[in-house]
């Protein structure tokens, strides 16, 4: 199996963090941006994309902070997406980490960047 490289990636939004964090841990409110489907049962989050479910559990959560998922199914990979805010400017930014196969890099940016713009229009920010 090949191995997965790190990817970090970081967007501004214009929201705060306490109407963003929702859109992070609830499956009814991952599926308006995340995934076409989200369904959770028993502690295991399923996101479906095109027919395929892939199944997650929580690893952490700091509330209005960040969530980690952990695939379980691809161990050892997870996403953990961390809101991020400047305390001077009090703007607010989430950061992303991911791992990805190198030959699927800039897809998964693509459709990284894809996702938060549906999150934007989502949240109206």
């Amino acid at each position: 199996m090949a191995e997965k490289i790190k990817l970090n990636l970081e967007f501004v939004l214009n929201s705060s963090p306490r109407i963003l964090f929702p859109y992070l841990q609830e499956p009814n409110e991952l599926a308006q941006w995340f995934a076409d489907d989200v369904n959770y049962h028993d502690g295991t989050y399923e996101f479906v994309w095109d027919d395929e479910t892939n199944r997650a559990k929580l690893a952490s959560s700091k509330e209005n902070k960040s969530v980690k998922f952990k695939w379980i199914d691809d161990e050892p990979y997870y996403f953990e997406i961390e809101i991020i805010q400047d305390e001077l400017t009090n703007d607010v930014a989430l950061s992303i980490t991911d791992f990805v196969k190198e030959e699927s890099l800039e897809d998964r940016k693509q459709i990284w960047a894809n996702s938060i713009g549906y999150l934007q229009s989502v949240i109206g920010a």
